[in-house]
């Protein structure tokens, strides 16, 4: 029996400098990312849809960790499928070299295209999708920001460009490195899902912002004295409760109390360790927006 159809847009890459793969994904079709995007750091990234066959992810890491490049991957993966020709898949292996594959019977429009590191792949799409995305990824990647970005960016260009014929519903971006999940016992830097939403990429974009706030490497350069804003914090916490001194504008045992409780409330530790000295002002940012 068919698989249920999973009509999308997705875009699979590999980013070289930080060693990255990732698949981000739109579609009228409910946690569609659940079951196109597969990534695995030291393996690769796959996204499998059309009529899906969710073997592919599996299979093809699978494949692609035991040595086989992406082509012969693809290769593999299609030969004793008897419904190859409604099956549609985008895969990077591990050293960064993309394939893909739009079966004969998958529906209009379908096709795909592969770059250097990447591959766009849709079906039902509005035509021109597909070639928006590949251009507005060749020109974001490698400045601004980081895979997850020009990943959903690359979304956005495809839904403005016409996206799914049949309207929206989920998207999702995955990225991994060796390591880079959270407290460094797995590879799932980034796994973020809108699953049902009128605005899937508009709402999965605030996400990614958010992991960065939450979750990015603090930069140097965004770090200010504590005690240059202490007084504005001071006032902040006297309305959240946190803090019943006085606004002194004084960094003091009592307001450093308060405002490490407070940074822990709203999960940002990983952005100010509790330091005496100066604080990201990300962290000042975000309170003042939230209680101020």
């Amino acid at each position: 029996m068919l698989e249920r159809l999973v009509h999308t847009f997705s875009i699979v890459a590999y980013d070289p400098r930080r060693e990255e793969w990732g698949v981000a994904v739109q579609s009228k079709f409910l946690a569609a990312a659940a079951v196109v995007s597969w990534a695995r750091a030291g393996a690769g990234a796959v996204a499998t849809q059309s009529f899906a066959n969710v073997s592919y992810g599996f299979r093809g890491l699978d494949l692609m960790e035991g040595g086989l490049s992406s082509e012969e991957t693809i290769k593999a993966l299609v030969e004793d499928d008897p419904d190859k020709d409604l099956r549609q898949v985008g895969l990077v292996d591990k050293s960064g070299q993309a394939s893909a594959f739009t079966g004969d019977k998958c529906l209009q429009w379908a096709g795909h295209i592969v770059g250097d590191g990447y591959t766009c792949q849709g079906n039902i799409l509005v035509p021109g999708t597909v070639e928006a995305m590949a251009e507005r990824f060749e020109e974001v990647r490698g400045g601004e920001g980081e895979l997850a970005d020009w990943l959903v960016l690359t979304l956005e260009t495809g839904q403005e460009a016409g996206g799914d014929k049949r309207g929206r519903q989920a998207a999702g971006v995955i990225v991994v490195r060796e390591g880079g999940g959270y407290g460094g016992d797995n590879d799932r830097y980034l796994d973020l899902r809108v699953d049902d939403h009128p605005y899937p990429i508009l709402k999965l974009k605030q996400l990614v912002e958010n992991h960065h706030l939450y979750f990015g490497e603090v930069d140097p350069e965004d770090l200010v004295p504590l005690s240059s804003v202490i007084a504005e914090l001071q006032g902040i916490m006297l309305k959240t409760g946190h803090y019943q001194g006085e606004q002194s504008g004084i960094v003091d045992e009592s307001s450093l109390a308060a405002l490490r409780e407070l940074v822990g409330e709203e999960n940002l530790e990983e952005r100010w360790n509790g330091d005496e000295k100066a604080i990201d002002q990300k962290v000042v940012k975000y309170l003042r927006d939230k209680f101020s």
